[in-house]
């Protein structure tokens, strides 16, 4: 029975993974996209004024459960109903993305390698490695124009948990890479031997 080939990329926020999801798109287009972003579980009580009260930076942030089911269901090349998430008010959104089943899945985001469960369902996996300042500034820029963010929210949310969580549970998951990605879409080498891989898995010559 044909099964379909996991990769995840992971990495700290703002780490330039998006990039690579992005690079890869441009010549490979026959893949699903799952990001880990959409698994969050919803805290419609979090705002600008209290916005550590939900550690978005820990492994139960994430509804792990239903994750490992769906790349499960995935891997099985059996379609999904992917939730979605409402990042303003901090919760999962009504719609959900009905996931056809490709043989190639792309699973993105800054804690795929913590939980063992999923990540024994991982085929290749990738850590995207950028700098602390470069990371900060991507997350900076993003969470004002796209999240309805303030400057003082994003620098106490960043100090008092992004920052402490990347060490404690991202940086770690490292040592279960197999490929280390250095400064993330801005590394064309890298790039250039990633694709050829994926364009190989896609369609793989005799």
């Amino acid at each position: 029975m044909a099964t379909a080939m996991i990769i995840g990329i992971c990495g700290g926020s703002g780490a330039g993974k998006t990039t690579i999801v992005r690079k890869i798109s441009e010549v490979v287009s026959d893949f699903v996209f799952i990001p880990q972003d959409n698994y969050y579980k919803s805290a419609e009580y979090i705002s600008n004024s209290n916005i550590t009260a939900f550690n978005f930076d820990h492994p139960e942030a994430f509804d792990n459960e239903l994750l490992s089911a769906h790349l499960r269901e995935l891997k099985a090349m059996r379609p999904i109903e992917m939730p979605t998430y409402d990042f303003v008010h901090h919760r999962r959104a009504e719609q959900t993305i009905k996931v056809t089943p490709r043989k190639l899945v792309i699973f993105e985001g800054i804690m795929v390698f913590t939980d063992k469960v999923i990540r024994d369902l991982i085929d290749l996996k990738i850590f995207v490695d950028t700098p602390d300042d470069i990371r900060f500034i991507r997350r900076l820029g993003r969470d004002i124009k796209e999240r309805g963010r303030t400057v003082d929210s994003v620098i106490e949310q960043y100090l008092n948990v992004v920052r402490p969580g990347h060490f404690e549970f991202i940086e770690p998951t490292k040592r279960f890479a197999d490929i280390i990605i250095p400064e993330g879409g801005a590394n064309e080498n890298a790039l250039t031997v990633l694709l050829s891989f994926m364009r190989n898995i896609i369609d793989p010559r005799p």
